[in-house]
């Protein structure tokens, strides 16, 4: 009998206790449905389970690591590289004992951003040079094949290519007759393409945990097994020591890799818990007996349409894959000394993974399994990582969630653990895997559970540009929100707040629809509703519901709130009451911690609104700076406050027709502030400016008068042809306007300097302010790259894949850099693309330049934007083009040659 196509009770018949000597080979011992390391003796661990508790702690060590899994492991190994030797890692059970030992040891680079394949291939170099070093880490450099099934896919391969180019990736595209040559035992009938990356590889997971526990030990890392962490106490937003199972240290830095248990280690943190946002999945795969035909060096084959991988393990195939409708499990905690354990088998549920690895691997139909395993995995709300440190806690890091990545991301996050710890901050932008991109309700366990299930089956499915999660939706809704959806809204998600990213005709089910699906890689469905939304902003007027933004307010009795944001940020916000400044509010090097809009309210009242994803981490750096004698306030407003954008021409008369303020442009100036009465509802905070360089208001209401004024100014504004418009028709608008965009254009590692803003500083004035001597520095000595509009020539927007934001950029035939954020510019008729663009060394290290901007306009210089390896002529610009300047507000038009 087949076991592959038996039922689950006649399957496990076919389960052998071979599994035992052949993980033996690997560093493994089997035991029942548990795998033991007989590795660890080797490295003298102060451990002994008998008398766990007498095992004597240093009562002080520098950093605490809790988790000795392999990202453990390799934050000490990292520290200790670094010279950082006084560091101890607790381990409640043995080394590598939790999803470390099961973990298939894929060593995979080709990712969906260059940020991804750099993290990826660091961690590739470092496995490969401790092998050549002679450790064993099982190391095997059998290189990768991902096939596609689809054009789609395809595109989305082709993309990446271009990406992995620009780091000096070796990638190639190639077609479904040299997949079956790399490998024969493959069905290639249904494949349109693949991918060849020739020194991808695999190792044994174990070993290399193994290994780096041991080089940290050799450099004088303590590690204890058997010591659980049982209280993490913090005074004053800093940790101060560890209450362990064997006694108490007291630390300098805390960092929880504890894997699957980070959540529950987070809540071990007194008096306020630290927030991990993860949940445990099962995650299955299944190991063949050895096969006829197969190769040692067979590449690790990824099917991503067929959910599934393969990679050769000991003359058979292991096979797993992330399954639709995944399993959530340890919904109400993880068992007791869960080491070395596996969940129990379920064929049924591994049908779905089994057919289409059947499909793929025909041979797998004779092949006599050794066994199911079935392995818990941490996986985090977005799939991606989770690291850096807590937003509450200044010295308490984390690097978990690793999303069944935990092998190939372990280098990586530990190297820049290490850096954020040693250095204050890492040397990637981390943005995408920063703990902070998260709120307070992404660590509810429920969201979790729902969650998750999409989070693995998000790892191989084909992910759209700006594509939606389904699961864990309507939790943060506008007041607005039931308005919106009877007016045809289609909502998209950011913080977990619902926004209208666009409306389409309620009445009409095919509007902005044709034949065209929801999300594409070329002219997408909603493209005629965003045009016309556009035009309304542009001829019209139309409401925006903006209640997703983040606000805060800052109070004093004193001066102490002007003086305490005169620190915080690099423009002046020492203004008359009434006046808005935008401002950056930077790191030490001079980066964007924050991006906002400042409004002084009163002497010593301010009110900052800045983008949804930066709540969380605004609201830290804003604490962080807070003076110790309690002098200044800072509070969250944002659910206190609902926020309704009024942009277009006819916004000045509209407003004025529901309010008694007078609303011209005189008496109303650009960047002021007013408090207002709208229709019945008073203390409504209405500021002239709109984010996209239309005349305009933002209304920011108390948050109970919302529907009233909403509907108060739809009727006011019928006359006008009022609508609504989403965030896409905002996007295009403030793209076409050349205005950068936190998150997406702007980061921690880009200075006013880099994106044309030096204009918005007081890098002149005395004033003080963090990160002003990096800017001053960088202004003597010139930057490295340049905040670039590029406007695309010969594209035809209806039948060429569209740019997405991660295109390379290149001059004169050489990468200079990536575009950030793209889109139609309905005005100037072109495709428009923001990035930053430097000229760059041979080893792709940006060189700093004092005249860039010549550089960047040198007519003589020819552009092109790489779209999934069609590279398109570009036009560069560094101001606003002028077919748009008529539209701005004059504070938004950079001056010529400032900054």
């Amino acid at each position: 009998m087949n076991p592959l196509r038996a039922t689950r009770k006649t399957a496990r018949k076919f389960l052998r206790t071979g599994l035992q000597q052949e993980l033996s080979k690997h560093g493994f011992l089997s035991k029942s449905c548990c795998v033991m390391s007989t590795s660890s003796s080797d490295l003298e661990l102060h451990s002994d389970p008998a008398s766990g508790p007498e095992v004597t702690i240093p009562a002080h060590s520098q950093v605490v690591i809790c988790g000795g899994g392999i990202v453990g492991s390799s934050v000490a190994f990292h520290l200790a590289k670094r010279g950082w030797t006084d560091v101890t890692v607790l381990e409640q059970g043995s080394l590598a004992c939790g999803t470390t030992w099961h973990a298939a040891g894929l060593i995979g680079r080709f990712r969906y951003s260059v940020t991804d394949m750099e993290m990826m291939n660091y961690s590739k170099q470092l496995y490969e040079q401790l092998t050549n070093e002679g450790h064993g880490t099982g190391w095997k450099q059998c290189g990768s094949v991902s096939v596609a099934r689809t054009k789609d896919r395809l595109v989305e391969f082709k993309r990446r290519e271009a990406l992995a180019k620009t780091i000096g990736m070796e990638v190639h595209l190639i077609g479904p007759s040299d997949i079956k040559k790399m490998c024969p035992l493959l069905n290639t009938e249904d494949l349109v393409g693949g991918v060849w990356v020739p020194d991808d590889g695999v190792v044994t997971a174990q070993d290399v945990a193994m290994t780096l526990a041991k080089l940290s030990k050799e450099k004088g890392v303590k590690m204890f097994e058997k010591v659980s962490v049982d209280k993490v106490v913090t005074k004053k937003g800093m940790v101060r020591e560890v209450v362990t199972s064997a006694g108490t240290i007291k630390c300098d830095f805390f960092v929880n890799c504890a894997g699957q248990w980070a959540r529950a280690v987070g809540k071990k943190t007194v008096p306020k818990a630290v927030k991990a946002p993860l949940h445990s999945c099962e995650h299955f795969y299944l190991i063949t007996k050895p096969m006829e035909g197969v190769d040692p060096m067979m590449p690790v084959i990824r099917d991503f349409d067929g959910y599934s991988y393969f990679r050769e393990w000991s003359g058979g195939i292991l096979a797993g894959g992330f399954e639709p409708n995944a399993k959530p499990c340890f919904h109400k905690g993880i068992p007791d000394k869960f080491e070395f354990q596996l969940l129990p088998d379920d064929w049924d549920h591994f049908q779905i993974l089994l057919d289409h690895m059947l499909h793929r691997l025909p041979s797998l139909e004779t092949a006599e399994v050794r066994q199911m395993i079935n392995g818990p995995e941490s996986f985090t709300p977005d799939s991606k990582m989770l690291l850096g440190k807590s937003p509450k806690i200044s010295n308490y890091f984390i690097a978990a969630g690793m999303n069944s990545g935990g092998i190939v991301g372990a280098g990586a996050a530990g190297k820049h653990i290490a850096e954020w710890i040693i250095d204050g901050e890492p040397s990637l932008n981390l943005w995408p895997y920063d703990v902070r991109r998260f709120v307070r309700l992404h660590n509810n366990k429920k969201f979790l559970r729902d969650r998750v299930p999409e989070a693995v089956v998000n790892h191989y499915a084909l992910k759209y540009p700006r594509e939606e999660y389904k699961t864990g939706r309507k939790l943060r809704c506008s007041p607005l929100h039931t308005r919106l959806e009877v007016a045809g809204a289609v909502f998209g998600e950011t913080m977990a707040y619902e926004r209208a990213i666009y409306f389409n005709n309620p009445d009409d089910d095919s509007y902005g629809k044709e034949s065209r699906p929801m999300w594409s890689w070329s002219k997408p469905c909603w493209f005629e509703p965003v045009q016309e939304e556009y035009w309304a902003c542009k001829e019209r007027v139309c409401l925006m519901d903006m209640s997703s933004f983040a606000k805060f307010e800052v109070r004093s009795r004193g001066d102490e709130a002007t003086a305490y944001l005169q620190y915080l940020c690099s423009n002046n916000i020492a203004s008359e009451v009434g006046t808005i400044v935008h401002t950056g509010m930077q790191n030490k090097q001079g980066g964007f911690e924050n991006d906002c809009t400042v409004a002084r309210l009163d002497q010593n009242h301010y009110f900052i609104i800045c983008p949804a994803t930066q709540q969380t981490r605004a609201i830290a750096w804003l604490e962080k700076h807070l003076p110790g004698n309690g002098s200044v306030q800072v509070t969250d407003a944002t659910s206190m406050f609902s926020g309704i954008n009024i942009i277009g021409p006819h916004a000045q008369q509209l407003l004025a027709d529901v309010s008694d303020f007078p609303t011209n442009k005189s008496d109303f100036r650009p960047m002021t502030c007013h408090l207002i009465d709208v229709g019945h509802a008073s203390s409504v905070r209405a500021m002239r400016l709109t984010h996209t360089g239309e005349d305009g208001f933002i209304l920011y209401i108390p948050s109970e008068y919302a529907l009233h004024v909403y509907d108060t100014l739809m009727v006011a504004g019928k006359d006008y042809g009022v609508r609504n418009a989403g965030y896409y028709a905002l996007r295009h608008l403030r793209m076409e306007n050349f205005f950068a965009f936190w998150g997406l254009d702007l980061s921690d590692k880009i200075t006013p300097l880099e994106c044309g803003r030096g204009f918005r500083t007081k890098i002149d004035e005395q004033d003080d302010f963090i990160g002003k001597e990096a800017l001053l520095q960088q202004r003597r000595e010139g930057v490295g790259q340049r905040f670039t509009q590029l406007i695309l020539d010969d594209f035809d927007v209806h039948h060429d894949l569209w740019p997405w934001g991660g295109e390379p950029v290149y001059r004169n035939d050489k990468y200079v850099g990536q575009t950030t954020t793209c889109g139609y510019g309905f005005t100037l008729e072109k495709m428009v693309c923001l990035g930053f663009i430097g000229e760059r060394d041979p080893n792709g290290k940006l060189m700093t330049q004092k005249n860039i901007n010549d550089w960047v306009m040198d007519k003589s210089a020819r552009y092109e934007v790489d779209i999934a390896g069609v590279r398109f002529p570009a036009k560069p610009g560094i101001y606003t083009p002028k077919t748009t300047v008529q539209t701005l507000d004059p504070v938004f038009i950079p001056a010529p040659n400032r900054g």
